[in-house]
C-alpha cells in the first residue's frame, strides 16, 4: 500500500483587503504519495501558485489543514524545498558556493553535508565546473545547479513553480529529462506547478486539473504511459491522447 506523505484537507484561503475579502482556494482536498511526482495545471490566475505557497508555509491557511507524515505542516519537522521560476544563483559565487548557500544560511554545514553535495555534484556531472561562476554556464547546467543546491539539504517534498518556463523549448526538453531523473533517482515527492500541458503529462505520474478560482480539484488523471524519460514518454500514441483529454477539461 502506498505512503501517503502530503494530504491536503478541506483547505481554503481568504485574502484580506481594504477592497474585501477574496476567496483564493475553496475545499481544496488532495493526497500526494511518497515519491510520488504530481503535476497541477489549470486556467490562468486560478491559483496553481497559491497552492504551492501554500505547500511551502509561505500562506498559512483560512481553514483546513496540510498534513505531512500526519502532522500539521505548522507542527512538522519535514523541510520542504522549493525550485522558482528563475535560478535564483547568485553570479559572484562559484557553482559550489552556490549549493553550498543553503545549508550555509541554516549554519548546517558539516563534513558529512559536504561530502554529500560532492556525491551529488559528481553524481549529475557537475564536478568539472564546481569552480566556475553561473555566468559560464548553459540555461540546462544551471538549473542543474539549482536543484543540487535544493537537494542538498534533503528536503522531503520538492516544489517546482515553472521552473523550465524561462528555458527556449529545446532546452526545456533535455532539462525536463535531466530533472525528473535526478528528482526520480533520489526517490524525492515532487509537486510541479506548470501551465504547459505536454510538460506535466511528460515528467508527472498524475496530472492534477484545477477549477477556476477559487481553486479546487477538478479533475486527476493518471499518468500511465510508458516511457523512461519524459522525451521518450512524448514518443507514446497515448500522449496525445492525454493531452487532449486534459485539454477538455480545461476548456469547459
Amino acid at each position: 500500500m502506498d505512503k501517503k506523505l502530503l494530504k491536503l484537507k478541506d483547505v481554503g484561503l481568504i485574502y484580506q483587503s481594504k477592497n474585501g475579502e477574496t476567496e483564493a482556494v475553496k475545499n481544496f482536498n488532495l493526497d500526494v504519495n511518497d515519491g510520488e511526482f504530481i503535476a497541477i495545471v489549470g486556467p490562468s490566475g486560478c491559483g496553481k501558485t497559491t497552492m504551492l505557497s501554500i505547500l511551502s508555509g509561505i500562506l498559512k491557511t483560512t481553514s483546513g489543514n496540510v498534513l505531512i507524515d500526519g502532522k500539521k505542516l505548522e507542527e512538522s519537522n519535514a523541510y520542504i524545498g522549493y525550485m522558482f521560476q528563475k535560478d535564483e544563483l547568485f553570479e559572484w559565487r562559484t557553482v559550489w558556493q552556490n549549493i553550498m548557500l543553503g545549508l550555509e544560511i541554516k549554519r548546517q554545514v558539516t563534513d558529512e553535508q559536504k561530502e554529500y553535495a560532492k556525491t551529488l555534484i559528481e553524481k549529475y556531472g557537475l564536478k568539472d565546473f564546481a569552480n566556475k561562476k553561473p555566468r559560464e554556464l548553459s540555461g540546462g547546467m544551471r538549473q542543474r545547479v539549482a536543484l543540487i543546491r535544493t537537494l542538498v539539504l534533503q528536503p522531503q517534498i520538492l516544489l517546482l513553480d515553472e521552473p523550465f518556463s524561462a528555458l527556449d523549448f529545446q532546452t526545456r526538453l533535455s532539462v525536463c529529462d535531466d530533472v525528473y531523473s535526478i528528482i526520480k533517482n533520489e526517490n524525492k515527492t515532487a509537486v510541479l506547478v506548470t501551465h504547459d500541458i505536454s510538460e506535466a503529462i511528460s515528467m508527472a505520474d498524475r496530472v492534477v486539473v484545477l477549477t477556476q478560482r477559487p481553486a479546487s480539484v477538478k479533475k486527476i488523471f493518471k499518468m500511465d504511459i510508458a516511457g523512461e524519460t519524459p522525451l521518450k514518454r512524448r514518443e507514446s500514441p497515448k500522449f496525445s491522447l492525454k493531452f487532449n483529454e486534459i485539454w477538455r477539461e480545461l476548456d469547459k
